[in-house]
């Protein structure tokens, strides 16, 4: 017990021994490089680990499409669409809906009519398959308790609703098919606020001409903010003309990767698409007072194509904290390569027990000179 009290305060001091082993020395070496190669290649200049970085960045989205359609409808004829029309909603946000198809269903009162007889819960053989004051599941209106004819085809329950109930017939080609040579402005800024650097995606020039002839093109036209929505389809791996007829939703993402130690005209945008959904849609009615004095509406299933544009940044420049942790980070993997090569040869080498023999020492005072003298 009294022995092993003692022991703690032993004190050992590094020795240094010189092996002739090619093998673990190989082994040092190559360790010693994939650490330099890792720090020095990887961290420092793939990874860019001398900088400061700042990854979340103000952002600010602004969109404007233009383009104008003539739709027929064959109750009303001829009805011009503009951004006012087909633009869901028209507050230039970054998430917006672009019609390009849409079933009408026009002059609608309020009072009695058969259920449509693709709703399942509103078919009927008599009666009392109507449930009077029973809202018809997934349907139109409420049951009045009869089972009436629909178009002298089909059987249906009675319905308190906006008559007629709503057109299901989709048309066979996109109404709006002229919607993919319409053009999608956007006005994209992101801030870094950590350096006070700002950077816009639009080219800065006193031509107001420019933006009213430009279209994007990574190559030849970078700083044009506007965008073919036949293009941006594509490039989201899909057709308008399949897109169009039932809807979709594609997703924009704009990535701003800024090296502050270089001039501010390398920081530049990069776009991608990537298709969200296949279908989409939503109903609309616009109100209005019929003679004599009746509420009415028209109602609208629309079809097209919601846009998520998603802005994603980080910028660095370079600081002299980071480059010291990285670089005495690397320091500690390169000491960690004698530790492994020690393990080697003191363990797993065939001549283990001869190396610990050299390296390992046990260092003993010699004797008092009077002692042995009094002896």
């Amino acid at each position: 017990m009294e022995e092993a009290c003692l022991g703690l305060l032993d004190y050992k001091t590094e020795k240094f021994a010189l092996t002739r082993n090619r093998k673990v020395g190989l082994l040092h070496r190559l360790i010693q490089l994939g650490i330099l190669a890792y720090i020095l290649g990887w961290v420092l200049l793939a990874r860019k680990g001398y900088q400061e970085k700042d990854t979340d960045p103000h952002v600010s989205v602004i969109t404007k499409l233009k383009g104008v359609s003539v739709v027929r409808i064959q109750e009303l004829g001829d009805r011009l669409w503009d951004v006012a029309d087909y633009v869901k909603p028209p507050q230039g946000e970054n998430v917006f809906f672009l019609v390009t198809n849409f079933i009408a269903t026009l002059n609608q009162v309020q009072g009695l009519c058969p259920e449509h007889p693709s709703i399942p819960d509103g078919n009927c053989r008599n009666d009392s398959d109507c449930s009077a004051g029973q809202p018809v599941v997934h349907g139109n209106g409420i049951k009045t308790g009869k089972c009436v004819h629909f178009n002298n085809s089909h059987s249906t329950c009675e319905i308190y609703a906006w008559c007629p109930v709503e057109n299901k017939i989709l048309p066979r080609k996109p109404r709006l098919a002229e919607a993919e040579n319409f053009t999608l402005f956007i006005k994209n800024t992101v801030n870094f606020s950590r350096f006070n650097f700002s950077r816009a995606n639009t080219l800065k020039t006193t031509d107001d001409s420019y933006f009213k002839g430009c279209q994007y093109n990574a190559l030849d036209s970078p700083y044009c903010p506007i965008f073919r929505i036949h293009n941006m389809v594509e490039a989201a791996g899909t057709s308008f003309q399949e897109l169009a007829l039932r809807g979709g939703a594609i997703g924009m993402r704009i990535d701003w990767d800024c090296n502050l130690d270089q001039a501010p005209s390398a920081c530049q945008p990069r776009y991608s698409f990537n298709l969200l959904d296949k279908e989409f849609n939503f109903r609309t009615a616009s109100y209005y007072q019929d003679p004599p004095y009746q509420p009415s509406r028209s109602l609208l299933k629309l079809y097209g194509i919601r846009f998520d544009i998603s802005v994603h940044g980080q910028a660095g420049k370079f600081s002299i904290i980071p480059t010291a942790v990285n670089l005495g980070t690397g320091a500690a993997f390169l000491g960690a390569a004698t530790v492994v090569c020690d393990l080697v040869l003191l363990y797993l080498d065939t001549k283990a027990e001869f190396y610990r023999s050299e390296k390992y020492e046990e260092a003993k005072p010699p004797k008092d000179k009077k002692v042995n003298a009094a002896t």
